[in-house]
């Protein structure tokens, strides 16, 4: 059995946004930090990305579109793309999923999965 040419890592770190948010508006801004590497033996494209949000009332935010803020970076293999963004709660807590529609350089269409990560105010979840 061959291994599997296309391994996305997908890192990412969430920063509450204090300076941008408003908890008595119900305005939560987080900020997430992205990291990308394609740890795969073929280059990749990323084309798509859909992001699921849901806030800690159980409201969802569904995202799609083309590429990441603006772009559709080609990753060698080694290669590593950083990229900043932002979404906003009616909540201090919610979490995040999703997934990158990727296009490797031999044609074949993937998902890098994004695994769930949590959004929460400092002190909201005690």
């Amino acid at each position: 059995m061959h291994a599997n040419p296309y391994r996305i890592r997908v890192d990412v770190r969430p920063e509450y946004a204090e300076e941008h948010s408003d908890a008595e508006q119900q305005h939560y801004v987080f900020i997430y930090h992205i990291a990308i590497k394609n740890e795969g033996a073929i280059g990749v494209q990323l084309i798509s990305r859909h992001w699921v949000i849901t806030d800690g009332d159980g409201r969802v935010q569904q995202v799609k579109g083309d590429g990441v803020v603006g772009e559709q970076p080609h990753l060698p293999p080694g290669g590593e793309h950083r990229y900043n963004s932002f979404c906003v709660l009616q909540s201090p807590i919610g979490c995040m999923q999703g997934s990158y529609q990727m296009l490797a350089d031999d044609g074949a269409r993937f998902e890098a999965q994004i695994a769930p990560f949590s959004l929460a105010v400092p002190g909201a979840l005690n």
